[in-house]
């Protein structure tokens, strides 16, 4: 980076500064900002680094700028600033050096105002101060909105990796995230809450049988089994392997064994192939049904729905039993 000039000398007018415009005494401006260097830099030339505070204003050309991570306000967002425009602001109004990273895209000239001469401009023009707060705003509600947009799609990338990718079905990080909490409200305002264990037959012979792309074909069937006959307030997670599990809020006893029923039953009947060339397979599951009792927590609740599950399998598979009928 090279002085070319100053700006008092130059062929560049205040009505070519973006913050400038419209001034009322151009006089006393222009003599503050006549001793301003003016710098030239070539294309991807970096901006010489200083300790001290600058306003930079581009007058031909233009520079990209990349935040610097430890502000706070953006991670490493790259902005193109044009002529007329600045940048700097913020490194003059903290009194600390500008940690952004600047560099020209293209043969550029820059303005170069120390930070002295940009309080004197703001005590001398009204416009300076007014355009500097229209400028901060600006940005500070661009700011947000990115943050937004990002928490947006920080939240999408939280939700998608907590679906299990074969099934489509919630998995086990979303089971530990959110059953501790469902289970602490269902005991802090004594509402119901149902636990289904669901475990398919003999999977591993199935498996060794029809091959294990029939297989995922077997576990995506029976998610969409469970996915399509539940209410929206239920809940479907895979729990592992062939292991799936059912949460049914507000649901008592009564209730949760008749939904288990209704699921065992249309388990046997759900289509593995769509291709009716190819030998249909049935699947069945046992089901374990338990309901969360005073003082349990969820690995209690678990416990409970997983030994009837066992006593389900032990009694023959496809079938139905309450944890309350199992011990």
């Amino acid at each position: 980076m090279k002085q070319i000039s100053t700006f008092g000398v130059s062929r560049y007018q205040i009505g070519d500064l973006q913050l400038l415009r419209n001034a009322d005494d151009d006089t006393t401006i222009a003599k503050l900002l006549a001793p301003c260097p003016i710098m030239q830099l070539e294309a991807d030339q970096a901006v010489t680094e200083s300790s001290r505070a600058r306003l930079y204003i581009v007058l031909r050309g233009s520079l990209s700028v990349a935040t610097d991570t430890r502000t706070g306000m953006a991670d490493g967002t790259v902005s193109k600033i044009l002529p007329g425009e600045s940048v700097g602001e913020q490194s003059v109004l903290d009194e600390e050096a500008n940690l952004s990273s600047i560099t020209a895209l293209e043969q550029s000239e820059v303005l170069v105002i120390e930070a002295d001469i940009v309080w004197k401009l703001i005590d001398e023009s009204n416009v300076l101060a007014r355009n500097l707060l229209r400028l901060l705003s600006f940005r500070i509600r661009a700011a947000n909105a990115q943050l937004r947009r990002r928490q947006k799609l920080g939240e999408f990338y939280r939700q998608l990796s907590m679906i299990d990718g074969l099934t489509g079905l919630y998995n086990r990080a979303w089971l530990n995230d959110l059953l501790p909490t469902m289970v602490a409200t269902a005991q802090g305002s004594h509402a119901p809450l149902a636990l289904i264990m669901i475990d398919l037959d003999h999977f591993k012979q199935f498996n060794d049988s029809h091959g294990h792309l029939a297989g995922d074909q077997a576990l995506r069937a029976a998610a969409h089994v469970l996915s399509s006959a539940l209410r929206p307030t239920d809940f479907a997670v895979r729990y592992g392997g062939e292991e799936m599990m059912v949460l049914l809020p507000d649901t008592s006893d009564k209730v949760a064994v008749a939904v288990a029923e209704r699921l065992c039953e249309r388990m046997q009947q759900a289509v593995v192939f769509a291709d009716m060339r190819v030998p249909l397979p049935q699947i069945t599951a046992s089901f374990g049904v338990a309901t969360l009792q005073p003082g349990q927590d969820e690995q209690a609740l678990i416990a409970a729905a997983d030994s009837a599950l066992y006593r389900a399998k032990d009694q023959g598979r496809n079938r139905v039993v309450h944890h309350a009928l199992a011990v």
